[in-house]
């Protein structure tokens, strides 16, 4: 438990679009560099790219021990290429090296978390304690990105841009390095390389894409997080016609993030006593109420109301089904599976948000209103794939 503590709270400091270094990065080129919103967006896209393709890092670590291990030493690495590309960052004044310094801290941060991930996984499975592991990677995932969110605005406030940027860098620079005693925490029997134990892992990797429970809980996933979204519409209609100040907006994301926090605890304290289905049932109810709440925003006071509740209801939402997700990787690959299952919540979020702004400016008219009611009708239909949940138990793909 301390080890998931400490390892996703330097996520949630550390991810270049979500952590201590978004916003003053946002700032910097756009207030010193003057690009506008969409080469700043069509630019840090790529930072996606090695979350995507986190299979892909879960299979080389499957596959291929590093000194006799197969996670601990890759984390190593991973935290200590994190600390080299943000210090590299923070010397960078021009835009020509920013782009493959911030690619290699998220592709470091991306294969620390997947590894990590595959930790969660067997531990989880082995002690049947995998939701309370997802819960306390989330809890201190957005308790660190709260603190990081409300740090980046006192450095913008306070700072040049180019100086608030290189602080944050440094921040980011220092966080990974808590990893590196974090890995003494947990304990990884020995996996040298033979050619017996390279067959065994590529048998479970076919064993992976064969499971029919495994592909069924991947379209259950990717249905359950592809409704419309209306992350960016939503922005526009906060800054044009609600008149939101950027400063404000800034904190509504530290409300949303306070509010997964109290998810998490609300599930320490009491939900973890719900089975299974009954938190995906909840969690599907939560998702609806919370997105059709968004149409009762008027001013700051609903704003601040309906984030922090948006919190709540996404938190439990992850918990239930990345609880789900790793109960259902196979032994032997469980790096590339539960991988292969973040990486189709990493495809669902950008693919909602882009469907959910064509429908907002090509069908509704730029009304907020019809794309929220679609959200919340999407969401409810996957309340029709549950009696499925129920004829597949999923404790475990084989």
């Amino acid at each position: 438990m301390w080890f998931f503590a400490i390892v996703y709270a330097v996520e949630g400091t550390c991810q270049a679009r979500a952590g201590v270094m978004v916003q003053p990065l946002t700032y910097w080129l756009k207030e010193a560099i003057h690009w506008d919103p969409v080469t700043i967006s069509a630019s840090l896209s790529i930072l996606d790219l090695p979350w995507i393709i986190k299979p892909l890092w879960g299979a080389i670590s499957d596959f291929v021990p590093l000194f006799g291990y197969r996670r601990r030493p890759y984390l190593v690495l991973a935290n200590l290429a994190a600390c080299v590309a943000f210090a590299w960052v923070a010397m960078i004044d021009t835009t020509t090296a920013l782009i493959p310094a911030l690619v290699l801290s998220a592709t470091a941060m991306a294969i620390s978390s997947t590894l990590s991930g595959a930790l969660l996984v067997e531990i989880g499975q082995k002690t049947n304690n995998s939701a309370n592991y997802v819960n306390q990677q989330w809890l201190w995932y957005n308790i660190a990105q709260m603190i990081a969110l409300v740090v980046a605005g006192y450095l913008i406030e306070i700072l040049s841009p180019i100086g608030a940027m290189h602080t944050a860098a440094v921040i980011a620079a220092i966080a990974p390095l808590s990893v590196l005693p974090g890995v003494l925490l947990i304990s990884e029997a020995r996996a040298p390389i033979d050619l017996e134990a390279f067959r065994a892992h590529f048998r479970a990797l076919v064993r992976a894409f064969r499971s029919r429970n495994l592909w069924f809980v991947a379209g259950f996933l990717f249905l359950y997080y592809f409704s419309p979204g209306f992350g960016t519409p939503l922005y526009f209609q906060m800054t044009d016609r609600l008149q939101f100040s950027q400063a404000l907006i800034g904190d509504l994301s530290a409300v949303s993030a306070a509010g997964w926090i109290i998810g998490g605890l609300l599930y320490r304290w009491q939900l973890k006593r719900l089975d299974r289905l009954a938190m995906l049932r909840l969690s599907i109810a939560g998702g609806i109420v919370s997105t059709l709440a968004y149409l009762l925003l008027s001013g700051p006071v609903t704003a601040v109301a309906i984030s922090l509740l948006a919190g709540i209801t996404s938190m439990i939402a992850m918990v239930a089904t990345m609880s789900l997700a790793a109960e259902s990787c196979p032994e032997g690959a469980e790096g590339f599976a539960f991988a292969a299952m973040m990486s189709i919540l990493n495809i669902a979020g950008p693919l909602a948000d882009v469907t959910g702004s064509m429908l907002y400016e090509h069908v509704f008219n730029r009304q907020l209103a019809p794309l929220i009611v679609v959200s919340a009708a999407a969401t409810a239909l996957v309340f029709l794939l549950i009696p499925l949940m129920v004829e597949r138990a999923v404790p475990r793909a084989t």
